[in-house]
């Protein structure tokens, strides 16, 4: 039985889909205005491992995901370097998708943006002011948040608190101090649409409402983001989307929100200037590597971000690495002895622990010590077949490497080092370079020899002799 940490009711609860085989999910994207951060990308790591899952077990899984390209950040940008709005987010859109590949996120169903949503938005902004929730102000449209009678339930704040502790605010025409803007009216180098209300653009929560409700409809299953998002934006959002639909219950069935990646214990972000983006780090570490260092903590907890704790993610990571290689070289090979009933047992005993781990709110740092414990026996198996003699079991050998991919295929490894190897040129050139080397060794020129292993070893391939000859691998 899965159950999930729903937000809205601080409680893990048992997940029930909306409609019997699907699952229906809509994650809050970012604001194209820079390349991602680290604390950016976790969020997506997360749910792709999530949406993963679900179609492991399956699910037929429909996944939305919104940039929003239209931004106070982008107009500043884009006035900044004299280009218009749509280049700097046409530019971080793609540095997106590069960072995201680069970490096996999968894409999602459809991309919406705010700019080619506009007649929805205005739309759902209209109606909102026809039901009353809404009001118009020389231009500007402010949701009353005073007209909702749930606002502040998601992050359990009191509207008369929330009021109380209000600063001073600037501009008097609200209504109350945390009334928020649904549509701007157009100021100077600023980009703006018509509406019944006048030239201007949409306000930051609305487009969320908007295309979540137009892509999957008035109910769906899953909302998803990072913990600053649960206010306001989140909190903003089923305000209007339940203003909208007329009913008193959630429109997202679950709240998920991941915990913060933070530097020395302070929240990453770009406001802070303390934040590491993707593309930085991926020039000292593989994507993979990144990925697994989110992925190795439950994704509601805080992560903190170091040097130290990704090579530490490295490490770790080659060593399934390596039990992946032997697996491959074991697979090559004829057996029909029964050698590995029981480790083939083991296997499928740890196969269920890593989906009874994932099923506890998506544990991924608990289903990830479930693929350790087979590694390590998997490992025993192979020096004994190849140091010690005993006989290969190609049958029961064959479950156990379908029960490691499997952990390895929901977790999201391995997968570069696949798509490096599919035209077989690495093993190609490898084997050019190994045969070198030993030819080297056989002529006693150990100079050349080493020379050839210390300068592989310092591009990050170590070679290693077996009793099936040399092997390499990556550092």
């Amino acid at each position: 039985m899965l159950k999930v940490y729903n937000t809205m009711t601080r409680q893990k609860e048992e997940f029930k889909p909306l409609k019997p085989g699907k699952v229906s999910i809509y994650c809050c994207g970012v604001t194209p205005y820079n390349h991602p951060h680290i604390g950016n990308a976790r969020p997506f790591v997360t749910w792709d491992v999530i949406r993963r899952y679900f179609a492991k077990k399956g699910y037929k899984v429909h996944y939305i995901q919104n940039f929003t390209d239209v931004d106070d950040k982008i107009i500043a940008a884009a006035n900044k370097e004299g280009v218009t709005w749509k280049d700097i987010s046409d530019r971080y859109i793609t540095a997106y998708f590069e960072a995201m590949d680069a970490l096996n996120v999968r894409h999602a169903d459809v991309y919406p943006r705010v700019s080619e949503t506009m007649p929805e938005i205005i739309a759902m902004v209209q109606k909102l002011i026809d039901k009353g929730y809404a009001y118009v102000v020389d231009g500007d449209v402010f949701y009353s948040v005073e007209k909702f009678a749930g606002y502040g339930k998601l992050s359990g704040r009191d509207l008369e608190d929330m009021k109380a502790g209000a600063r001073i605010e600037v501009d008097t025409r609200k209504h109350h101090p945390m009334d928020f803007a649904l549509w701007k009216s157009v100021k100077p180098g600023e980009p703006y649409w018509d509406s019944p209300w006048g030239k201007g653009r949409p306000g930051w929560h609305i487009e969320c409402s908007t295309m979540s409700l137009k892509y999957l409809g008035e109910k769906f299953d899953f909302h998803g983001g990072g913990s600053d998002l649960i206010f306001p934006h989140h909190e903003n959002e089923i305000a209007q989307s339940q203003a909208c639909i007329g009913d008193d219950h959630s429109f997202a069935r679950y709240w998920l929100h991941n915990g913060f990646i933070t530097i020395h214990n302070e929240k990453m972000s770009k406001s802070k200037n303390n934040f590491f983006t993707v593309k930085d780090i991926l020039k000292e570490y593989p994507g993979e590597v990144i990925r697994f260092f989110i992925l190795q903590t439950h994704y509601r907890s805080p992560l903190d971000f170091s040097d130290e704790r990704l090579k530490e993610a490295q490490t770790s990571l080659g060593r399934l690495a390596n039990t992946k290689a032997y697996i491959d070289e074991l697979a090559k090979k004829e057996g029909n002895s029964d050698t590995a009933a029981e480790l083939a047992g083991t296997a499928a005993e740890l196969l269920k622990n890593f989906y009874e781990a994932m099923d506890d709110d998506f544990n991924t740092a608990l289903a990830i010590s479930q693929m350790f414990a087979l590694s390590k026996e998997i490992n025993i198996y192979y020096q004994d077949v190849t140091n010690g003699g005993k006989a290969f079991d190609a049958e029961n050998f064959a479950k156990v490497r379908a029960a490691y991919m499997e952990m390895a295929g929901i977790i999201g490894i391995f997968e570069q080092q696949e798509a490096a190897r599919d035209d077989g040129f690495a093993d190609k050139l490898m084997e050019i370079i190994i045969a070198l080397r030993q030819d080297a060794r056989k002529e006693k020129n150990w100079a050349l020899a080493d020379k050839i292993r210390d300068e592989l070893k310092a591009a990050g391939v170590v070679l290693e002799d077996t009793p099936n000859g040399v092997r390499w691998k990556k550092a």
